[in-house]
């Protein structure tokens, strides 16, 4: 039986729905959540993120300023924007978009973010608090996952989850809202990386299986349970088509694993969209905490 797709698309966009009615709720009250995107250089990869995100905005009711800096730009330069965002009352949630170039200290730059408009969750205060489980912005990514397991039905309490990947923006926060005792979490977690010895001993234990190594189909079907369900986070490019669109392949070989799980995300559509959306209920968030308005 083939597994049951969850695709992030839909749910995004249920989501989407439920924050342009609260955008329309807070016009009522001449409040206008303030999104600042901050991008330096010219990656392609990161001003079409950048792109999307400020896209996605508008259709929202958000008000996006977008701010795009030469990759020579000085670090000082730099804290010297995200300081007048930081005073702009306009502007509720800031994001600088990673990575930066390799000149300009990457926590440096996320510390003199505001930790109330640290709509990317990646202040240490945030950080910190998501550890103790108080009320912060969660890292959007991280956020996305529960979510799309939470509105798939799929319960993660008393779960065997296995995180493959380390990263600070997915691998650590997301083991650690899992652990959480709270809706979303109660989860038995391992965390498996690149030193970990006989990884398919721990993934084939998983209820539930997040995969986040940027290593294209590194899981393979026998690395997998019977009736598992698996989260791709992997968007990997490994090729090009005829017409030149590029071809992606997650770090799940989706082609045989969707054959033995009980559900699975595509690649694209799956993890990816809800990033874009968790940033927008963050930017959402924001604009009611400064207001005082209950979240």
């Amino acid at each position: 039986m083939a597994a049951e797709l969850i695709r992030g698309k839909d749910i995004a966009a249920a989501i989407q729905k439920e924050l342009a009615e609260a955008v329309q709720q807070l016009a009522a009250q001449n409040i206008v959540p303030g999104l600042a995107t901050i991008l330096v250089g010219d990656d392609p990869a990161s001003q079409s993120y950048v792109g999307a995100k400020n896209k996605t905005a508008h259709a929202l009711g958000i008000h996006s300023e977008q701010h795009n800096l030469v990759a020579n730009t000085s670090e000082d330069e730099l804290l010297a924007l995200i300081n007048s965002c930081n005073e702009n009352k306009a502007i509720h949630g800031i994001l600088v978009q990673l990575p930066l170039p390799g000149h300009i200290s990457e926590s440096r730059v996320l510390s003199s973010i505001d930790p109330a408009k640290d709509v990317d969750g990646f202040h240490p205060v945030n950080v910190g608090k998501m550890l103790l489980g108080e009320q912060c912005f969660l890292p959007c990514t991280p956020h996305g996952i529960i979510e799309l397991l939470r509105r798939s039905g799929v319960t993660t309490t008393g779960a065997e989850v296995v995180v493959v990947g380390r990263s600070n923006i997915v691998g650590k926060p997301v083991a650690n809202l899992l652990i959480q005792k709270r809706e979303g979490g109660n989860a038995t977690v391992t965390l498996c990386h690149t030193r970990t010895k006989d990884m398919a001993f721990h993934t084939r234990r998983a209820d539930i299986l997040i995969v986040a190594a940027g290593v294209p189909k590194m899981i393979s079907a026998d690395m997998v349970k019977e009736g598992a369900v698996v989260i791709d986070v992997g968007v990997n490019r490994i090729g090009q088509s005829e017409s030149g669109k590029a071809i992606l392949a997650g770090d799940v070989d989706f082609a045989e694993v969707s054959k033995k799980v009980r559900a699975i995300t595509p690649v694209p559509g799956g993890v990816g969209p809800m990033t874009i959306t968790m940033l927008m209920h963050n930017t959402v968030q924001a604009a009611k905490m400064v207001n005082k308005i209950a979240l």
